[in-house]
């Protein structure tokens, strides 16, 4: 399940507009819960949800409409962020 269906699932069936970083934690959890209840075992299976998503609708909204496009970055734009890092 990917993280945009599990935060539509969520809000549909708990009222929750969850922030777009736990969507990935929520994928995971329902996608355990669904192996679990193909496999019969019995788990308890506990996830957090931190945050909400109203600072997010606009994001959410051009998901929805299609406008939103994955983007790759480039490998150097990462090696130039985390050369500014402090070493630890």
């Amino acid at each position: 399940m990917s993280s945009g269906r599990s935060w539509r699932g969520v809000a549909r069936t708990e009222g929750i507009v969850s922030a777009p970083e736990p969507t990935h934690a929520l994928a995971e959890t329902i996608a355990e819960a669904l192996r679990c209840k193909e496999s019969g075992e019995e788990k308890v299976i506990l996830t957090a949800l931190c945050g909400h998503g109203h600072f997010d609708l606009a994001a959410y909204d051009r998901y929805l409409s299609g406008e939103m496009r994955d983007f790759a970055l480039p490998q150097e734009r990462i090696d130039d962020a985390l050369s500014g890092l402090p070493r630890v």
